[in-house]
């Protein structure tokens, strides 16, 4: 099970939204470059102003924005004949760029450290690697749980809530980190074990 499955109510939240950007002129490819942009900026200021816990509110409040604009820069692809060759290379870069950013700053909060959140950003990565070969062997792209990219939103967000509200982190956090870790593992295992099923197996 994973929130990825509610997808599509969201996106007809959104449907009407996407047909004012399109009217507008706004193209899939710019809503992705901004999304990126601005994770990009926000994860280098709460890295460098990482003691300041009020700050950390920004984190949620921005995890739901790049949510939304993620499903409407697909929505303005797929529905209003914008999908390209260059959007399906954005799509995929820019959301793992994005996602390492806004896991960045927790490598300078205590109890968690450098190599840990280093080895969460690359596994996060490689969940996502392992969701495109699924597609680059002709069997579409894979998006298994349980930990893809909208369940760790879910988990950062709830991370940075509890930062900006106590202040600091319990040593146990640095326990849920590796736990967090070995889901995104696990994940990796499903989204390539799954793709191999439905190729029949090898």
């Amino acid at each position: 099970m994973s929130i990825y499955t509610l997808k599509p109510k969201f996106q007809n939240l959104l449907r009407p939204l996407v047909r004012k950007l399109y009217q507008n002129g706004v193209t899939a490819n710019q809503l992705t470059l901004s999304a990126c942009a601005v994770s990009a900026l926000l994860g280098l200021l709460l890295s460098w102003l990482s003691r300041i816990p009020m700050l950390f509110w920004l984190l949620p409040a921005w995890l739901f924005v790049r949510m939304a604009l993620n499903a409407m820069d697909g929505m303005l692809a797929r529905e209003f004949g914008q999908q390209s060759a260059l959007g399906g290379y954005l799509n995929e870069i820019t959301d793992v760029a994005a996602d390492a950013a806004l896991y960045l700053p927790f490598a300078f909060i205590a109890p968690f450290d450098g190599a840990q959140i280093g080895l969460f950003v690359w596994l996060a990565a490689m969940t996502e690697f392992c969701g495109v070969l699924g597609q680059v062997h002709g069997n579409g792209r894979r998006y298994d749980g349980p930990f893809g990219k909208s369940d760790r939103a879910f988990f950062i967000g709830v991370l940075a809530v509890w930062y900006a509200v106590a202040g600091s982190f319990h040593a146990v956090f640095h326990a849920v980190m590796w736990l967090a870790c070995a889901a995104l593992a696990y994940t990796c295992y499903q989204r390539v074990a799954n793709g191999l099923k439905s190729e029949g197996g090898q």
